[in-house]
């Protein structure tokens, strides 16, 4: 099955995680240090919330779509470059708490979308050395307006 992700970018974990719980009548499916994230059935959705600062109103981190496979990431690489849009891959890359094989590419607002397999769970947080995992996306939107390498993008 897959899921859209969205990851929110949050001033206060534990306020969220207890207002969110509440809205979707579950508690989350991983919840560390710094993150969660709710696995949800129905709707369809990966919740993922990550600990920003407290002087911050929640926002945007990034988006994506969850699938089930590595061929699946896969075949969306391929169609995504066929259709002329710039893509990034991390192929067993750790971040958000789990080993990850990902695409990333950038809608026209420069929001960060990722495609995304999970095939194990893992016990950090913090991006691997070259991903564009676990970052804060303002220095993407930096990246991509000055077309360097994107350094930054979310994760999960």
């Amino acid at each position: 099955m897959s899921r859209v992700q969205l990851a929110l970018r949050v001033p206060d974990l534990d306020a969220s995680v207890a207002f969110y719980s509440k809205l979707f009548g579950t508690e989350p499916a991983k919840l560390r240090d710094g993150y969660a994230n709710f696995a949800l059935t129905e709707p369809p959705l990966k919740l993922v919330l990550i600990e920003g600062t407290a002087e911050e109103a929640t926002r945007l981190d990034h988006l994506g779509v969850e699938v089930e496979s590595t061929e699946t990431v896969q075949a969306a690489t391929a169609r995504l470059s066929e259709a002329g849009l710039a893509t990034t891959e991390e192929n067993d890359t750790t971040c958000c708490y789990a080993l990850q094989d990902k695409v990333w590419v950038h809608g026209p607002g420069r929001e960060p979308w990722e495609v995304y397999v999970v095939k194990a769970d893992a016990h950090t947080l913090a991006r691997q050395q070259d991903s564009t995992c676990c970052t804060d996306p303002a220095t993407t939107a930096t990246a991509t307006a000055t077309k360097e390498p994107a350094t930054a993008g979310g994760c999960c």
